[in-house]
């Protein structure tokens, strides 16, 4: 466990580590391998809950579904996930699929039905097979429990492409009263700055209401999960999860007047932004993560869309995959970003290595540069001397593996 000034980084936390919730994961046959593809987040009693969602058109069955259930109630006690189908462009009887997981999940932890929440992701387009579903929901029960490995078999159970699991939690303090937060994600591919732009989830045993954790969880999805990009497609299956079990107790119920309040949003946004940082890193083929901060922009705003657009462009991603400091493709997203921008005083690092002063070349090492290009963090800074606006998102290299798996994503 390390240590953060208003909060501890639990280095093998996982979503069980908050009091009040246990999980599971499991292979019910969705997959064509053995690895895990559904799982559960259980809790002990009913949560304040929130959630975001994609902004594509096709909203995928789950997402809907588990959006009647949080509109409902604002609480959430059971949610479940499968991997290996993304039940997304379905039609009815991929809306009848959805709810019928949720009845499903209801029944076999013995709440109400408005109480779970389900979601999918995988191939679109292909209708779940339920047998196998029902098949494995009647084993969840048993199977969950409040122990890292089952938070371990959770984390698994939500991959796809991914090659590693996402995991973050921190301790804050409140009223004298260890509070925890944690998080689980997963994502690799389609992914672009767009809502949640992952499957994610979050736990905390912190005393908050819904509509206090849902203003919260918007507003981090906004400086960390909104500012990633991979690939530049938004999936039809993408949300975030955030349930709060209340179980530490303290004294005071959260809200932004509490005195505690600025650490447990600095906590809860460190783990967003870990789960964003490790999606980024994850990407589909990478080899880098690229850290872009845009500095000097006439507004936050702009400093955000000139982010996005640099570690979103393909020309940037790939000079970064062959050690290339073509600083030449970073000003070029710049100018087309969309936003205000003075030509003549625009400056570019690449780490510690200035290419670019007041928007002229400046001679470098370029021995010195294709060495920083060729670790595995890459940040790139740019200053626009325009205004106070500021921002940080993450992106990934452009490879060749990308377009290899890609291309046979069903095969």
């Amino acid at each position: 466990m390390s240590g953060h000034k208003r909060f501890e980084i639990i280095a093998n936390g996982n979503i069980t580590t908050p009091a009040g919730f246990r999980a599971a994961g499991l292979h019910c046959g969705l997959k064509k391998t053995q690895r895990n593809d559904l799982g559960v987040i259980a809790a002990d009693h009913p949560c304040a809950a929130a959630g975001v969602y994609t902004t594509n058109a096709f909203k995928a069955a789950p997402l809907i579904v588990t959006e009647e259930s949080l509109s409902r109630t604002g609480k959430l006690q059971v949610m479940l996930v499968n991997s290996g189908n993304a039940n997304a462009c379905t039609g009815d009887q991929g809306m009848a699929d959805a709810r019928e997981m949720r009845k499903l999940a209801a029944e076999a932890f013995g709440v109400s039905e408005d109480l779970a929440g389900v979601t999918s992701t995988g191939v679109i387009g292909e209708l779940l097979k339920m047998d196998r579903v029902r098949g494995g929901i009647a084993r969840l029960s048993d199977a969950t429990h409040a122990t890292a490995a089952s938070g371990d078999q959770f984390s698994q159970a939500i991959l796809t492409t991914d090659l590693v699991k996402k995991e973050a939690c921190v301790r804050v303090m409140i009223d004298g009263v260890a509070v925890h937060i944690a998080g689980t994600c997963k994502g690799s591919g389609m992914i672009h700055p767009n809502m949640a732009t992952m499957l994610g989830f979050m736990t905390t045993d912190a005393k908050i209401s819904s509509a206090t954790l849902h203003a919260l969880l918007k507003e981090t999805t906004d400086q960390t999960f909104n500012m990633i990009t991979v690939d530049g497609d938004t999936s039809t299956n993408d949300m975030v999860i955030v349930m709060a079990s209340g179980v530490a107790n303290h004294e005071t119920e959260l809200t932004p007047a509490h005195p505690s309040w600025v650490d447990f949003v600095s906590g809860f946004r460190y783990v967003g932004e870990q789960m964003a940082k490790a999606i980024a890193r994850d990407g589909e083929g990478a080899t880098k993560l690229i850290e872009c901060t845009v500095e000097g922009a006439i507004t936050q705003e702009a400093a955000r869309g000139m982010v996005k657009t640099i570690i979103g462009s393909s020309l940037v991603k790939s000079a970064v995959f062959g050690a290339d400091a073509n600083w030449g493709r970073i000003i070029a997203a710049v100018g087309r970003a969309g936003f205000p921008v003075r030509t003549d005083a625009v400056d570019i690092r690449l780490g510690g290595i200035e290419v670019l002063r007041q928007s002229q070349p400046v001679e470098f090492d370029e021995d010195r540069a294709e060495a920083y290009l060729k670790g595995d963090t890459v940040h790139i800074i740019v200053n626009l001397h325009h205004g106070e606006g500021r921002a940080t998102g993450w992106g990934c290299d452009l490879t060749y593996d990308y377009v290899r798996i890609n291309a046979a994503y069903r095969t």
